[in-house]
């Protein structure tokens, strides 16, 4: 594959030019990575990827893991402020897809014990999922 085509069937790379069924409202973008949460479901799900196609997180440049670093903490500062939670997570597992995407996701105050940590709560908040992003979009700022 020549470097120009990388990406062309990655569903990440898809999202980023706003096409296909991972498309969720964006929070924040730059140059270097793309934040954004779930289209739909309860509040508090975002996505952290990179904007370069690249796989895994050990191949990362430094300059990447430096500002997912930052916004990972503003994310979870600012998600933590915006809701009602125990815990902010965050997980990188990429075995779905070919693309370093880091999921940040809250777990609500209230959510019973018998629910796991990366678990859907069926009964979880949900609401404007547009409104919320724009308040985390103040969290994050300029990186």
């Amino acid at each position: 594959m020549r470097a120009d085509d990388a990406g062309l069937d990655c569903p990440i790379c898809a999202k980023h030019r706003g096409l296909g069924p991972l498309v969720g409202p964006r929070i924040y973008a730059d140059d270097r990575v793309v934040v954004s949460h779930r289209a739909e479901g309860s509040l508090g799900y975002a996505f952290i990827e990179t904007r370069r196609h690249v796989d895994h997180l050990a191949e990362l440049t430094e300059d990447e893991a430096r500002v997912i670093g930052i916004v990972r903490s503003r994310l979870a500062q600012g998600l933590a402020a915006e809701l009602a939670v125990e815990h902010v997570h965050a997980m990188v597992a990429g075995l779905g897809v070919e693309h370093f995407h880091e999921h940040v996701f809250v777990r609500h105050r209230g959510t019973p014990a018998v629910i796991g940590w990366v678990e859907p709560w069926p009964a979880a908040p949900t609401g404007d999922i547009q409104a919320l992003v724009r308040r985390l979009a103040v969290h994050l700022g300029r990186v």
